[in-house]
């Protein structure tokens, strides 16, 4: 009498290794990608630890954020640049074209 019978081949120990091996192979393309990335930001110069911090305290202290301005708000900080010289009559020109042209 055989104390360990022959287990049937249920395709359970297959299909195990291969979700192992996928497994396995993502964690490894994730450190690989990570250690990329890591070393791209240190070659720019930041911080890989604190990068996204300091990319969202960039964000947040620009005004990309910020709400649109209205058209009147705009027309009246390029007349006021125009009154204080920062722009001249050709810029102040073109630029009251561009806000019209944005209606």
């Amino acid at each position: 009498m055989d104390i360990n019978p022959a287990l049937p081949d249920d395709g359970f120990s297959t299909v195990f290794g291969i979700i192992t091996a996928v497994v396995v192979i993502g964690v490894i393309v994730a450190v690989v990608s990570a250690v990329l990335n890591a070393r791209k930001a240190v070659e720019l110069g930041h911080n890989p630890l604190t990068m996204q911090t300091e990319l969202q305290a960039k964000v947040l202290d620009s005004q990309a954020l910020a709400p649109e301005r209205s058209v009147e708000e705009r027309l009246a900080e390029l007349e006021r640049l125009r009154a204080s010289g920062t722009v001249d009559e050709a810029e102040y020109q073109r630029a009251r074209a561009r806000i019209l042209g944005s209606l």
